[in-house]
């Protein structure tokens, strides 16, 4: 049997003998070149099918990456801004509270009376000192969380203390206005004093319990106190009384009204206006008659009068 193979038209076929072994050996060779060409070829079609498919891969892992990458970016910013808000809030509580000790302190200065200009609460302290040497720490968040934490202890401390001082000061402030001085009028003179005198109705030696302020007709008489008006009417000899019981052991009288003001039970304040000036009683002229009680006992006003608010 005989093979013939044409390569070119233009070339003399080949014409190979089954029969000869030589024939068959050239054919066997030329089928395995053949073949190994397939076999090229199909491993090359593989790996180029097969480098695409890991690159769409790697390509999806990197997405992938660049994905949980960016969510954690945004997850960070996120917790920063919240950060960020919640140290805005508190900053904020801060002044607030700073605003209210400024505020406290301006009232406990008018309260103790202490010189204009010794604490200036709308100026900040003045501070200073060397500069940091090199190599300093830089301040970050945990250090700026706890400072925060420190202020805030330290202000509700200080308006503590501040509370506590305000209401020694006004409770020192009420126990002076309830204590009895000054004059029960706001122009005069006296016109009889505390303790033996002549009667001017009798012209015999007696005791005079108060002090007498001379006074035009209907002037002013103010309390010189504060209190609760414990007596509104009339006593024998004093004409027209008002008096006002102090609650500290001290009550005040204030005899021969043209007309009293206030009722029994009145709360009154230290210079309120409590009666008009007259003569009622057994008087010889317009005047009050006013008088100083302590713990039950007469006591001479002049004390109490000398000691002006």
């Amino acid at each position: 049997m005989n093979i013939i193979i044409v390569a070119k038209s233009s070339s003399t076929p080949k014409v190979l003998r089954l029969g000869n072994w030589r024939s068959l050996s050239l054919l066997g060779a030329a089928a395995g070149i053949g073949m190994l060409g397939l076999l090229g070829i199909g491993a090359w079609a593989g790996s180029a099918v097969g480098g695409a498919y890991g690159a769409r891969t790697d390509l999806a892992k990197a997405r992938a990456e660049l994905e949980a990458q960016r969510a954690e970016v945004e997850a960070t910013r996120a917790a920063v801004m919240r950060d960020m808000d919640a140290l805005a809030l508190r900053v904020g509580r801060l002044q607030a509270e700073a605003m209210r000790l400024n505020a406290l302190g301006e009232r406990l200065v008018k309260i103790g009376k202490l010189n204009d200009g010794e604490f200036d609460f709308r100026a900040a302290p003045a501070m200073g000192g060397p500069a940091p040497k090199p190599g300093f720490r830089r301040t970050n968040s945990a250090d700026v969380a706890q400072s925060l934490d420190q202020l805030q202890a330290d202000l509700t401390e200080q308006a503590t203390g501040l509370g506590l001082l305000e209401s020694m000061l006004m409770d020192r402030e009420l126990d002076q206005s309830l204590l009895p001085a000054g004059m029960p009028v706001r122009n005069g003179y006296i016109s009889s004093r505390f303790g033996g005198r002549t009667d001017p109705l009798t012209g015999k030696p007696d005791f005079h319990p108060g002090v007498d302020f001379n006074g035009t007709r209907g002037q002013d008489i103010l309390a010189v106190a504060s209190g609760v008006v414990a007596w509104s009417g009339r006593r024998s000899g004093y004409g027209n009384v008002v008096e006002i019981d102090h609650g500290n052991g001290h009550r005040t009288r204030y005899a021969h009204n043209l007309a009293n003001l206030v009722q029994v039970g009145d709360p009154v304040r230290s210079g309120q206006l409590i009666a008009r000036m007259g003569s009622t009683g057994r008087s010889t002229g317009n005047h009050v008659h006013f008088e100083v009680w302590k713990d039950g006992r007469l006591v001479n006003p002049s004390t109490y009068i000398r000691a002006m608010r």
